[in-house]
């Protein structure tokens, strides 16, 4: 193998991710980029390797450098739990694996800080197996600011045409218009910015800012968030040099930000729903999840368990195969 060592993560063992593991990996192409680390537990890899009909071969390993010395047809597997069959049944999240799954995002992540790996790709997870293990998260992105002591970050999911970032992430609707202040937003602008930059090779990415309220809040009619937040926000971004355009009513503002060749490189999002909805009416299998702002790279598919699909071998695997291509790219443009 060769290429950089991406530290991939099983994700839920009762969900989908062993499965888009197995089948990304077995792309030669995507091989020919990359030595891949998967973190996670035999059993339910290896039950991923026959449920997919795979022709590749599961190999433990005891250090992350031993990934690198094995053939193209190994998975190298640095087994972090040790679960049971009652531990992994297909669409029941459990408090085991919940626990387990923590741990492949927590060591994943001091491999990167530590530089072992240079990047982490992630498997979708249950939030509430981990939530029944004691581990209170919204999702990745909380967790890896956290363990990366990072108070800076955006969650951006992106394929070829949008890539949108939030201003907030997981939270409750009728929380979101408190939220929303002039700092908030301005610190999604500069950290989108930063990270969007080296992904569409501009030094100044072309940003568009969406509203908050129906119609941009009508002047003040439908909520204040545009004039008192979004707009002093823009202005200050702009005054640092920033190339932005809105904000935007939601409602149309789509229709044009996926005409190609786009518009813009990133758009910024008020909140979870406002930007994801169209984002994945456009990226629904090929688009990752990037979360902006960390000291490492770590990508991500942009969907969730797929408990309905787990155990079929059925699941797409385009959005990992994404993932683990774009974790390789930005490993060599940032670590040469």
């Amino acid at each position: 193998m060769a290429g950089p060592l991406i530290a991939l993560t099983m994700g839920d063992p009762a969900g989908v991710g062993p499965e888009v593991i197995v089948k990304a990996l077995a792309d030669p192409a995507l091989r020919g980029c990359c030595t891949p680390l998967v973190l996670g537990d035999r059993l339910a890899m290896e039950r991923a390797l026959t449920v997919c009909k795979s022709p590749l071969r599961l190999v433990l390993v005891g250090a992350p450098h031993e990934a690198a010395a094995l053939p193209d047809r190994s998975i190298p597997l640095l087994a972090l739990s040790e679960l049971g069959e009652e531990d992994i049944v297909y669409g029941h999240p459990s408090e085991r694996a919940g626990d387990a799954v923590y741990r492949y995002i927590r060591r994943a992540a001091e491999l990167c800080l530590t530089g072992t790996v240079t990047a982490m790709a992630t498997a979708p997870i249950s939030k509430e197996a981990m939530h029944r293990a004691g581990h209170h998260y919204p999702g990745h992105t909380e967790l890896l600011a956290e363990l990366c002591r990072c108070d800076d970050f955006v969650m951006m999911l992106a394929g070829d045409v949008l890539r949108v970032a939030l201003v907030t992430i997981h939270e409750a609707l009728k929380d979101v218009p408190r939220l929303i202040t002039t700092d908030r937003v301005l610190r999604t602008i500069r950290v989108t910015a930063s990270g969007v930059a080296p992904l569409c090779n501009s030094r100044s990415p072309r940003i568009a800012v969406l509203a908050l309220n129906p119609h941009c809040g009508e002047g003040g009619a439908f909520g204040t968030q545009e004039a008192d937040a979004i707009v002093p926000a823009i202005a200050e971004a702009r005054a640092e040099g920033l190339d932005l355009a809105g904000p935007f009513s939601a409602d149309t503002f789509f229709h044009f930000a996926v005409q190609e060749p786009p518009p813009y490189d990133a758009v910024v999002a008020m909140y979870h729903d406002q930007g994801l909805i169209p984002l994945k009416m456009r990226h629904f299998d090929d688009g990752i999840n990037i979360t902006l702002g960390l000291p490492i790279i770590r990508t991500s598919v942009d969907h969730g368990t797929a408990y309905d699909l787990a155990g079929t071998g059925r699941a797409s695997a385009s959005s990992m195969k994404t993932a683990i291509r774009l974790a390789a790219k930005l490993s060599v443009n940032r670590h040469g």
